[in-house]
């Protein structure tokens, strides 16, 4: 007898080939977590990375962001507001050089 195919049974399909999962990208050691403030671009989201630089002179700590553009893959779907991993890779438009490895659930 044959399942039936619900909606838990199916995964999402990826035909992206420049997906870190199901493609053929290739990723490097540079791996950075960020929320996704922007997921508007098709297949881009915008990640922003928060990191704290310490200043000898005033023996203090500055905090600074970064707003990084990374590919999004239909797999992983990344929207505003998630918390996730991403990679460095090779430069895939003039200004995506990282792609979204995996979401991340805080418990």
């Amino acid at each position: 007898m044959a399942k039936k195919k619900t909606k838990k049974n199916k995964e999402k399909e990826c035909k992206d080939d420049n997906c870190p999962i199901h493609g053929t990208l290739s990723l490097k050691k540079t791996q950075f977590k960020g929320i996704v403030t922007s997921s508007k671009s098709q297949k881009t989201a915008t990640v922003e990375r928060w990191r704290r630089i310490y200043i000898p002179k005033y023996e203090r700590y500055l905090k600074q962001k970064s707003k990084i553009r990374a590919h999004n893959p239909s797999c992983i779907d990344a929207k505003e507001g998630d918390v996730v991993k991403i990679a460095a890779c090779r430069p895939l438009s003039k200004t995506k050089k990282f792609c979204v490895v995996e979401k991340i659930v805080k418990k």
